[in-house]
C-alpha cells in the first residue's frame, strides 16, 4: 500500500506541471479560478469566456514545454462565460 503522504505529494507534482489548458486545440487558458491539492486530488477550475469557442470538443492539459499531459474528448457548448472544473485523482493502481 502507498502511503496518503506520498499520494498527495505525487499530487503536488502533478499540479506544478499542469501550466495550461488548451481547447479544441488552440485556445489556451493560463489563468485558474481554483489550482491546488489535498488528498491525492488536484482540482482545477477555470473560465471559458463566452465567444472564445463555440464548443469546447477537446481538453488538454499541458505542461511548459506544450506538452500534452491530460486529453480529454468532451461536448460542451459554450453560450456564456462558463466554469469548468476539472480534477485529477492520483491513487495506487
Amino acid at each position: 500500500m502507498i502511503s496518503t503522504k506520498f499520494l498527495s505529494s505525487i499530487a503536488g507534482y502533478v499540479d506544478g506541471q499542469v501550466a495550461k489548458v488548451v481547447l479544441n486545440g488552440s485556445y489556451e487558458i493560463t489563468s485558474f479560478k481554483v489550482k491546488e491539492t489535498g488528498q491525492g486530488l488536484v482540482n482545477m477550475q477555470y473560465v471559458v469566456p463566452d465567444g472564445a469557442v463555440p464548443i469546447v470538443s477537446l481538453i488538454e492539459l499541458r505542461d511548459s514545454s506544450d506538452t500534452v499531459i491530460s486529453s480529454n474528448e468532451v461536448y460542451v457548448p459554450i453560450t456564456a462565460d462558463t466554469i469548468i472544473t476539472q480534477s485529477i485523482r492520483v491513487k495506487e493502481g
